[in-house]
């Protein structure tokens, strides 16, 4: 296994992991628990991280942070709307 699968297993691991939680938000539309301080500057940073991959020209780090990037506004989407 090469390194770059390694990468790119990392990289979906990292960046589904939201989908579980933006389920439940759907589902419950309970958000309480959802910090949207945390939500908006970890968006921030993953914005960031997607402007850097862009820069260099690297697929896995646009990849993993655009999805990164939709889920975590969803959730962000979520908690305004359903605060």
């Amino acid at each position: 296994m090469s390194l770059e699968w390694i990468g790119a297993l990392a990289a979906a691991i990292t960046s589904f992991c939201w989908l579980p939680q933006i389920l439940q938000l759907a589902r419950t539309r309970q958000t309480a628990g959802i910090s949207l301080a945390s939500n908006a500057f970890f968006a921030s940073g993953v914005a960031l991280w997607l402007i850097y991959g862009l820069a260099i020209g690297s697929m896995p780090v646009i990849g993993a942070n655009a999805v990164t990037l939709v889920f975590v506004l969803v959730i962000v989407g979520f908690k305004l709307r359903y605060h």
